[in-house]
């Protein structure tokens, strides 16, 4: 197949889909290694963001949307599967991860806690909502992605020190609830979406940007107009949270129920 081709190109791109997967084990490596709270979200950012900054200014914001679950998915294992291994070692890697471990641990055994409480969870994710989304759009999604590594740096720490207090089985199995799931998915959509408008306009003030290279979508057509509307992504977010929400009030007491004997083997 001709790399000059549309179809070339569009096959030479797909390659990288998958390169933030395969970059983030290496993040959560070095930032262990390194031993500080800091370093993990930013080498975990730079591992995916110029992946996703390239899929979109190539308009293909369905290839920088699965490459982002992809990298989440992967630097969620590795963190887990590090914590698993060496807790103690990770609690020095993994920003606010013993804070929310301690939290989720105290509701697990007793039931009573933030996570079952929407009066007290909802405030929070509205928080985490509206400070994704600034940071998203302010920064071309760098930030917001940043912060996307933050919060499944600590959720997964959780896991794994689930995972290594007793039957790790059952907490790699249901440490992530579904509505946490749902939550990550909803994040991506809103951030590829708030991302692709800046990155665009400055790709257009760059010299050469009326060149046929950076702005030619899969169908060989200049993509050097304005991207189009992301309606459907944000009332797909809408809905991912909206189930999120409701899902986890109904659900998060009898899910407490259902770790409690991985504290309690």
């Amino acid at each position: 197949m001709n790399p000059a081709t549309p179809a070339g190109e569009a096959s030479s791109l797909a390659r990288w889909v998958f390169l933030p997967a395969l970059l983030a084990p290496v993040a959560v490596l070095l930032g262990r290694a390194a031993g500080g709270p800091i370093l993990l979200p930013i080498l975990a950012t730079l591992a995916v963001y110029p992946v996703l900054a390239l899929h979109l200014l190539q308009q293909r914001p369905r290839a920088a949307a699965a490459a982002t679950l992809l990298w989440a998915a992967s630097l969620s294992a590795s963190v887990t599967a590090a914590t698993a291994l060496d807790p103690d070692a990770m609690q020095a890697v993994v920003l606010n991860g013993p804070v929310y471990r301690d939290e989720m641990f105290a509701f697990i055994r007793n039931g009573q806690g933030r996570e079952g409480d929407p009066a007290r969870f909802l405030p929070q994710h509205l928080l985490h909502l509206g400070a994704f989304c600034l940071l998203a759009w302010a920064s071309a999604g760098l930030l917001g992605i940043a912060l996307g590594a933050l919060l499944v740096g600590y959720m997964s720490f959780y896991v794994g020190s689930l995972a290594a207090a007793g039957e790790p089985l059952a907490a790699l199995a249901f440490g992530w609830p579904p509505w946490a799931v749902l939550r990550v998915v909803a994040f991506v959509l809103i951030g590829v979406a708030l991302s692709e408008p800046l990155l665009l306009a400055i790709r257009r003030r760059l010299p050469g940007a009326a060149g046929p290279g950076p702005g030619r979508r899969q169908d060989g057509e200049s993509s050097r107009a304005a991207p189009p509307g992301r309606r459907a992504w944000y009332l797909t977010a809408a809905g991912l949270l909206a189930a999120d929400a409701f899902l986890k009030t109904l659900l998060a007491p009898a899910w407490a129920a259902l770790l409690r004997p991985c504290l309690d083997p």
